[in-house]
């Protein structure tokens, strides 16, 4: 079955305005009830990257719309001010102009940089009046085992350095031992310290132990508040999967029908082929419907990920492949 969509004319659509999800009191028997069925999920899961197939013209503005919903980030322990640079300028400029211009694409940036606290500063005053968001991992990012009064004042540091995003980690234990109000009132301190910052909840999935865990964690963490829900940070063994993204936007889709509010979606960590990309746009589009593939709702926590589309989208207009060192990321 092919996905059709229009062929590019620009980087994105007009956006409209999400009222931002406020949160809602623990509903324990609502997560309790919360169930997931793992030989179904893994089942439909393992159906979806033959379930559609978008060519040429369609190929590439879905590519493109997937640049635009990337978080490119850098989270090494070696990173500079001159690396950070690199990437802002790689982020307001992910394609080469000559294949922008043959793809009536000119303006397409990506939807974010992220970055470790450090770089912050150097990063908002790289995209300054550019209009891409900096995303600041926090809270002891990532194992999130720091004392707990830091990690509520790292976020602080990160908001007034200048960072519009905040992604934080949850505590696993709270996960693993079914203490759903310890991960309630963490979640709601992180959200009420990020202010007016929009907070991505990090579940770390791979660490979660059972698909059961990650809904019931989803539930929760949109309940106090979270703006988005994230796989992984990126450093786990098992970062994002098919399974666990299914599990975690029927979360949210329970969630909006619940309440009214919509809540984003990040899959990171894995993700390094554009032929994976096009598979979880086209789950965004089948299980969330076409607003959930706008960059407020739906984004990509990748590096490596641009290099490859961009490849792709060279061999769209020239009808050849180039070496992968073209295409570098600064």
């Amino acid at each position: 079955m092919r996905t059709k969509t229009a062929t590019p004319t620009s980087h994105q659509l007009p956006q409209a305005v999400e009222p931002r999800n406020p949160g809602m009191d623990l509903d324990l028997d609502w997560v309790r009830k919360v169930q997931a069925n793992t030989s179904a999920i893994e089942r439909r899961a393992q159906t979806l990257p033959g379930r559609r197939s978008v060519k040429k013209d369609y190929q590439a503005a879905w590519l493109c719309r997937a640049i635009s919903c990337i978080d490119l980030t850098t989270l090494a322990g070696d990173d500079t001010e001159g690396r950070v640079r690199r990437l802002c300028a790689k982020a307001a400029q992910p394609v080469r102009p000559d294949l922008l211009d043959a793809l009536g694409m000119k303006g397409l940036h990506t939807g974010a940089v992220c970055v470790y606290h450090d770089m912050v500063e150097t990063a908002v005053a790289e995209l300054d009046g550019i209009g891409i968001s900096v995303a600041a991992v926090s809270t002891g990012f990532p194992a999130g085992l720091s004392p707990f009064h830091l990690r509520v004042a790292e976020i602080h540091e990160s908001v007034a350095a200048g960072a519009s995003e905040i992604d934080i980690v949850i505590s696993r234990r709270h996960v693993l031992q079914g203490n759903w109000q310890a991960l309630y009132d963490e979640m709601r301190a992180f959200r009420d310290a990020c202010g007016e910052a929009h907070v991505k909840a990090i579940l770390a999935t791979g660490e979660l132990g059972t698909l059961r865990n990650v809904a019931r964690a989803s539930l929760v963490c949109m309940m106090a508040g979270a703006d988005f829900i994230k796989t992984s940070t990126g450093k786990e063994a098992v970062n994002a999967t098919l399974p666990v993204s299914l599990v975690m936007i029927r979360a949210i889709r329970d969630y909006y029908e619940s309440t009214g509010y919509r809540v984003g979606y990040k899959p990171a960590g894995g993700i390094s082929k554009a032929k994976d990309a096009l598979v979880y746009l086209a789950l965004m589009k089948d299980e969330l419907g076409d607003r959930w593939l706008e960059p407020d709702l739906f984004r990509f926590g990748a590096s490596s990920l641009l290099g490859d589309i961009e490849r792709q989208l060279e061999h769209h207009v020239t009808g050849a492949y180039s070496a992968a060192y073209r295409h570098a990321m600064g």
